[in-house]
């Protein structure tokens, strides 16, 4: 039933053709089972294993590969060619294959949102059918269904009450507050109400907390609140982050420049050198080899993976890779109020006796606290304080208990259960107390009456004593004395007007305040509404739900890093705009306030401008949190939505990254989100967020690595290619497949890997977020690249020219082996093989900053690149002189004189690296 919040009780019975008292016959339940289904949220479709896989095989640079082994194969069956011939095929494709698998494990994990929400529905419910209560399966709960509810059962359907009594209900993970929610049969609301002003409403996976209700299901199973959250959540498409959008985009403009090069360098070969067509087409392949790094996709996961591993040690488990580095750009963070920036845990602040103001210190349920004065001095709390606390603790019906890890939690209403523990820091604990002074009778809470009362004996002599708790207005109304140190005394206007301005100071400082008065009465007297006036009043007691200590000092390094920290919340918007206050969330530039009203009356184009000067968001809804993000990432900005509630998830799922709190968290939020919190500490995003710009910027170190080589080799082959044999007789490509393949694969993957590794550079959480447009492959780091790969050209093509003309006049400086039996190209290609080898060894000590010189950090101070630097110069040796290792790679052992020219020339890429840096340096003076 739609709406059925904006009519009445007996209207909603009668058009669901049910019985409020006798409920529906169980005929009538099994023919509505069949006709709506069962009361579940269902199952996401799954994306079978063979489409992920093939789904790998789409990037442009995979596909250049594919082709590449496809005309090595050709080839190789051409020639009628052994095992040698087919060496190119089996690397390449394995290359591929590999590449896919590994995409396949790191991004395979299925969505369990669904399941999650699933899970949270009731298992038992109590069903009025035929006229008797039954305990059944929620699964089995219909439409028209009578159920009968009490404090502490959870929500299995949507239900509009008929009855109620005292009822309350705890609707945190629904609408985000942590304090439960009166709910009231009699209420008729009207049509724009939002979720958390739905008195006569219970919705599913929530759960009551007090009271007792009874009520008619409206919506089961996807028509639920929480169903439509699950629908939306299946709707929600994946975006890209950043870093693959420019991986994508770099992979298409190097797919182009190759496919350019290659048609050029296999017309040249043909047309111009008149090579056989065999050969243009094997330097052809050669090219398309150097153009792309294959080792990027394998250093990439590897370097993001050992991220997850750093930031799970500092509590904060990412979900999805890419996540990784989509922390580091992050300029916004659209944050829940409760139980992210706050504790969600109502706390005892401040007392009022009528005289004076007392502190209270602690935070949450822990009885560790105690009164003190605006100095911080103990406080004698004397005869009205002594009082007005214990009114607190026997006018209540909360517990607070301590769990095996030491971990205090409240059973009951949590306001109550902030009263209780204010007895607790004053040695009055509640089972003590309730048994000293005995309950007697009491009249429960109302949401008409805004009150409670409780009747007790033992506090006077053969009397009987009613302390009453509620809205301070409606309780000083009802006052015609009060309690002070010396004794009772008439209320007076001057007195009423002072503490109703010092009600007025807690309200504008988002204290949630309740007045307590009390009256004396006769032994055994009947409990009546009339006991509730003429009272002698007590005092106000004044809680908030305490901000995180660290979330301050948190929000303030946000600030520092060019981050927004932004509150979306379902309080109200006075409260919330306190506590941003409170943590030092606003700004000049960012002042504005906007309740969940206000944006429904603004269009999107409003909304793109309203969230740039916005720092609050009020009494919200599911819907008004996606397209807040929404208009942050339309106006540009990299959006992160940080959450513990059913009611954050869809959120959660359409920011650019969602992070979920592991402890309070639903199941929910933690499986909609990208990263989760496990200390559920606001900190802990400023310490993944500095991991992230780290990951971000040694990410860039590598890349700028292994392009700066890639487009090296290009040179390499492209222009030496255009040397006729005319001018140096035997000349061709001067690199194979193969060769191209061990050095972008196994020589340049492990300087790439030490490269992700790095610590993070001075200052990089000073410095702002990189805009959402900006490439990974920037003006800087195309200069970069241009100067190192004309490095590399440079000192390969010369030691190339210089070992082929050396071996066509018959010197042997750099072979010493049988000259008749050995091509002088083959030396030069191997001779052109170690030099660019070493080229790129030494470089990599470079690439360690893109701004501070290596003798400045110290050359040697990163073990893992000395290690695999070590590890790739033997890996050299071997391929070079092992025999038959070296006939694969097409390689010969050469002469140790052949390294007098080999070194030198290896360092002119690190020079103008290093030289780069420095003019880089004064220019920017």
């Amino acid at each position: 039933m739609e709406k059925a919040f904006t009519k009445t009780a007996e209207q909603v019975v009668s058009e669901l053709n049910t019985d409020a008292v006798n409920g529906l016959t169980q005929d009538e339940a099994s023919l509505r089972l069949v006709k709506y289904g069962p009361n579940t949220l269902g199952e996401e479709k799954k994306v079978p294993l063979r489409k992920k896989f093939l789904e790998q095989f789409k990037d442009a640079m995979v596909i250049i590969l594919i082709a590449a082994a496809g005309l090595s194969a050709f080839m190789a069956v051409k020639s009628g060619g052994g095992f040698e011939e087919w060496v190119d095929v089996i690397v390449i494709l394995a290359i591929v294959i590999l590449n896919a698998i590994l995409g396949v494990y790191q991004e395979g994990k299925a969505d369990q949102a669904l399941a999650a929400l699933k899970k949270m529905s009731a298992p038992q419910t109590k069903v009025i059918r035929n006229g008797g209560v039954v305990m059944t399966d929620s699964g089995n709960i219909v439409v028209g269904d009578i159920i009968a509810l009490d404090a502490g059962d959870s929500v299995s359907a949507d239900i509009r009450l008929i009855e109620s009594s005292s009822l309350k209900a705890e609707e945190a993970s629904l609408t985000g507050e942590s304090v439960s929610v009166e709910k009231d049969a009699n209420a008729v609301c009207d049509e724009d109400a939002g979720i958390g002003d739905r008195k006569n409403m219970l919705f599913m996976g929530t759960a009551v907390t007090y009271g007792r209700a009874k009520g008619v299901v409206v919506a089961t199973s996807r028509d639920t609140e929480l169903g439509k959250i699950a629908n939306k959540l299946t709707n929600i498409e994946n975006e890209q982050t950043p870093l693959q959008r420019n991986l994508n985009s770099l992979g298409k403009i190097l797919a182009v420049v190759c496919i350019i090069v290659c048609i050029i360098v296999l017309v040249v070969d043909i047309f111009v050198q008149k090579l056989e067509w065999t050969d243009a087409m094997m330097t052809a392949v050669s090219l398309a080899v150097a153009a792309i790094p294959e080792g990027l996709a394998a250093v990439v996961t590897i370097v993001l993976s050992i991220g997850m591993t750093k930031m799970a040690e500092s509590n904060a488990i990412v979900k999805r890779l890419l996540a990784v580095e989509t922390l580091g750009c992050v300029d916004v963070i659209c944050s829940d109020k409760t139980g992210t920036l706050t504790q969600n845990q109502m706390t005892v602040k401040v007392l009022y006796d009528g005289d004076r103001v007392v502190d209270v210190e602690g935070n949450g349920y822990s009885p560790e606290g105690k009164l003190v004065d605006e100095k911080r001095r103990p406080v004698n709390p004397g005869e009205g304080l002594t009082e007005l606390i214990r009114a607190a603790v026997l006018c209540n019906d909360a517990s607070i208990i301590k769990d095996d890890n030491g971990d205090y939690s409240c059973i009951g209403d949590p306001t109550e259960g902030a009263l209780t523990t204010l007895g607790s820091k004053c040695k009055m604990l509640r089972t003590e107390t309730m048994h000293k002074y005995p309950r007697m009778t009491e009249l429960p809470f109302d949401s008409d009456r805004k009150m409670m009362t409780t009747y007790h004996s033992g506090v006077v002599s053969g009397k009987w004593v009613s302390y009453t708790k509620g809205g301070p207005d409606i309780v000083f109304s009802r006052c015609s004395r009060y309690l002070d140190d010396t004794g009772i005394h008439d209320m007076t206007p001057e007195y009423l007007e002072k503490i109703t301005e010092q009600n007025h100071q807690f309200a504008c400082k988002a204290i949630r305040v309740l007045a307590f008065a009390y009256n004396i009465h006769e032994e055994g007297v009947k409990a009546d509404f009339a006991d509730e006036s003429d009272m002698i009043f007590l005092g106000l007691i004044g809680m908030i739900d305490p901000a995180r200590k660290e979330a301050k000092d948190a929000i303030a390094v946000c600030r520092e890093a060019g981050i927004r920290a932004v509150m979306i919340t379902g309080d109200y918007k006075d409260s919330a705009v306190a506590i941003s206050d409170n943590l030092e969330m606003r700004d000049e530039a960012h002042m504005d306030a906007f309740s969940g009203s206000e944006l429904d009356k603004m269009s999107d184009d409003d909304l793109r401008k309203a969230v740039e000067t916005a720092s609050v968001y009020a009494r919200v809804s599911p819907e008004h949190k996606v397209r807040i993000v929404t208009a942050l990432k339309e106006n540009g900005h990299i959006a992160s939505m940080t959450g513990d509630g059913v009611n954050d998830a869809m959120a959660l799922k359409s920011a650019d990254i969602g992070v979920a709190m592991g402890i309070t968290g639903t199941d929910v939020s933690k499986n909609s989100a990208d990263m989760i919190l496990m200390d559920d500490n606001f900190a802990t995003i400023v310490k993944a967020v500095e991991q992230g710009r780290i990951i971000y910027a040694n990410i860039r170190k590598f890349v700028s690595f292994l392009l700066s080589c890639n487009v090296g080799e290009i040179l390499v082959i492209f222009l030496l290619s255009l040397i006729p044999n005319t001018v140096i007789p035997g000349i061709a490509a001067p690199l194979t497949a193969i060769q191209l393949l061990w050095l972008n694969l196994v020589t340049d993957s492990f300087p790439a890997l030490a490269l992700g590794r790095e610590k993070g550079e001075p200052g990089i959480m000073k410095m702002p977020p990189r805009r959402k447009t900006e490439h990974i492959v920037n003006k800087h780091m195309m200069a970069s690249i241009f100067i190192q790969a004309t490095g590399i050209f440079v000192s390969v093509a010369a030691a190339f020219l210089a070992a082929l003309v050396s071996m066509n006049a018959g010197s042997t400086f750099f072979y010493w082996g049988d000259m008749s039996d050995t091509a002088p190209i083959t030396v030069a290609r191997t001779v052109a093989f170690a030099t660019l080898i070493c080229a790129e060894l030494f470089r990599a000590f470079a690439a360690r900053s893109e701004r501070i010189s290596v003798f400045k950090l110290g050359i040697f101070t990163n073990s893992m690149m000395n290690k695999a630097v070590g590890v790739s110069l033997a890996l050299l040796l071997a391929v070079i002189y092992i025999p038959y290792v070296n006939g694969i790679f097409d390689n010969v052992a050469l002469s140790p004189l052949a390294w007098l020219v080999i070194l030198p020339l290896a360092l002119i890429p690190f020079a103008l690296s290093e030289g780069h840096k420095v003019l880089k340096a004064r220019l920017h003076k």
